[in-house]
């Protein structure tokens, strides 16, 4: 008989090993899903970021990045209502980083057309410079008065007029050197019995 018992009791403790099992792992779930709070912060922090990134202009200039973001964050707020933080947390991390890559590829895309714009417009005022003849010099350029001053009207009207500079204003600077100034050089003629030794 004792083999008969010993068939019935090993079913029942099998089954009372795999409950006591189930309990303990249902047990320790429980416990790790009330340890991780809900990323509040970083669910807010996440919607910031979407948001400056939008202001930004991301949506024109990186509408890739801008949707994953919002794609993670709209994951993040589902697991949210799940209350599975965990992945919640994860979730609104990874939208955080993707916005902010958006709103710097956004920010970087609006300088770089705005530096094209500004090369543009150069491009055209020294057009429209080059298609100005020498002769229409007294034209005034776009946004300049048509008043003439009246210092250039009482210029004088060619440069033949004018006498020319003195020798010393023309001659090369003297070298410098160590503080010392040389001294200036005697001509040949001023002094023929020193043979243009000094």
């Amino acid at each position: 008989m004792v083999h008969i018992f010993s068939r019935s009791s090993t079913p029942i403790k099998r089954i009372g090993g795999v409950a006591g099992g189930l309990t303990l792992v249902m047990l320790l779930a429980l416990a790790g899903c009330a340890s991780v709070p809900p990323p509040d912060a970083s669910m807010s922090q996440a919607q910031a970021l979407l948001q400056s990134a939008r202001e930004a202009g991301a949506g024109d200039y990186d509408p890739v990045d801008l949707g994953f973001a919002q794609t993670k964050f709209q994951q993040a707020q589902a697991a949210m209502a799940a209350r599975n933080y965990a992945d919640a947390a994860q979730l609104s991390e990874e939208a955080r980083a993707d916005a902010e890559l958006a709103r710097a590829r956004a920010r970087l895309g609006s300088a770089r057309a705005q530096i094209q714009a500004k090369i543009d417009e150069n491009t055209r005022l020294r057009q429209q410079m080059d298609q100005t003849p020498a002769g229409d010099a007294n034209t005034p350029s776009p946004g300049q008065d048509n008043a003439t001053p009246a210092s250039a009207a009482s210029a004088p009207a060619t440069l033949e007029d004018m006498p020319a500079p003195s020798a010393s204003v023309l001659s090369a600077p003297l070298p410098q050197g160590d503080g010392a100034q040389p001294a200036p050089a005697q001509s040949r003629d001023s002094n023929p019995d020193q043979g243009g030794q000094p």
